[in-house]
């Protein structure tokens, strides 16, 4: 019997396989995977804990780590996966900063959350720190909009944020659901009255959703969008601008998605004949204007699995799972959108080798890298969550 080879995986306007002895060759390319040895003793280790610890692996990581994980997922996904599993003791989180700050909000305070490498953070969710942001929400109030507008903030933000939101009336969205709680967003006040089509939104921390989501979802105006600059006075803008805005965009971006450019689309147009250009709602306005699909990690992965044999696409999301569906889907052909984009850097530092740390640590009964929210933010943060969870819809997803 003879088996298909898989059909490259190219980085588009670079004219070359990706699949070359070396591996992948892009900037910020990551190291040969790890000794065999290693594995071996994720293995062990991972059997000596048994059902006391449950491994969770965001779609981004590196397959020697998806290896072990128990589930895989977008960020709030994991996080119910293990607040539904209270028999773990231990939930090692393999993602980034806020994902297993989440994690720990939602599950019981007899399970412990474990982030492999505390220096996996997140560059968007940093760009928006809880005192610039009470910062800008004492702008909004010297402006007099503040009673009108109400905070939501990204998944992809501190708890700190998201306590933030809870305790001033906002929500949380995912990048599914953005289009409805941004919907609830702008028919409120923050006095608690309905606004009457004059309500604000301050959106965290991504710009970019925030104004796809407005503009292309909600049918609203680029002219109804302001970005406020943390690091200037009232945010650049003034207090007119302020008073017009209906969406006021925080300025922070994924630095990932942030960086796929019109240039890499347009080449996609010119050199895959009937490709299908596929791109997560944190890329730039002008990318997603120009794609024939827009939709979160999940949907990504959805759509591609039932495409038929032989189509072709162009994904703008980490290369990681780029990757990882192009080995998925053989019969396909499935290439990466930008030559100058490359893996998320913060969430590559879990690697093997602190996966592996952190569960010998555990079988030899120490807890390594444990993450606790305060908890009077994790109770703000947890009413926001709630509220989110309570509009309609499957706002429950990814």
């Amino acid at each position: 019997m003879t088996t298909t080879a898989p059909l490259p995986l190219l980085v588009l306007g670079k004219g070359r396989d990706l699949h070359t002895e070396r591996g992948v060759e892009c900037p910020g390319e990551l190291p040969p995977a790890s000794d065999p040895d290693l594995v071996e003793r994720a293995r062990a280790a991972k059997a000596a804990l048994g059902d006391e610890v449950f491994i969770l692996g965001h779609h981004y990581q590196r397959d020697e780590v998806i290896e072990f994980a128990d589930t895989t997922g977008d960020s709030f996904k994991l996080a119910r996966e293990a607040a539904a599993r209270p028999e773990a003791a231990y939930i090692v989180f393999c993602g980034v900063h806020f994902m297993a700050e989440s994690a720990d909000i939602l599950t019981s305070p007899d399970q412990t959350v474990i982030l492999p490498d505390l220096a996996a953070g997140c560059s968007m969710a940093d760009m928006a720190a809880i005192a610039q942001v009470e910062d800008a929400w004492a702008d909004l109030q010297e402006a007099g909009v503040a009673d009108v507008t109400i905070p939501v903030t990204y998944m992809n933000s501190s708890a700190a944020i998201k306590g933030f939101t809870g305790r001033l009336g906002g929500t949380i969205c995912t990048s599914s659901n953005a289009k409805t709680a941004l919907g609830w967003a702008l028919e409120q006040r923050g006095d608690g009255r309905v606004a009457d089509g004059s309500g604000k939104v301050l959106f965290l921390p991504d710009q970019h959703l925030g104004r796809n989501t407005y503009v292309r979802e909600l049918g609203g105006s680029l002219e109804d969008c302001v970005v406020f600059d943390p690091h200037k006075p009232m945010g650049g803008l003034g207090v007119d601008a302020l008073r017009r805005a209906r969406m006021i965009l925080w300025r922070g971006q994924c630095s990932v998605h942030g960086r796929f450019s019109v240039e890499a689309v347009e080449a996609a147009r010119r050199e895959i004949p009937a490709v299908n250009v596929i791109v997560h709602p944190e890329c730039t306005y002008e990318v997603v204007e120009r794609a024939d699909y827009v939709g979160s990690t999940e949907k990504i992965i959805k759509t591609i699995a039932a495409a038929p044999a032989g189509s072709a696409w162009v994904v703008g999301t980490e290369l990681n799972l780029v990757r990882r569906l192009a080995g998925q889907y053989p019969d396909k052909r499935i290439a990466f959108l930008e030559k100058n984009v490359c893996y998320c850097s913060t969430m590559n530092r879990i690697d093997l080798p602190h996966l592996v740390w952190a569960l010998e640590s555990l079988v030899e009964g120490r807890v390594v890298n444990p993450i606790r929210v305060d908890p009077q933010v994790a109770g703000h943060a947890r009413t926001a969550l709630d509220r989110m969870l309570a509009l309609p819809g499957e706002t429950h997803k990814d």
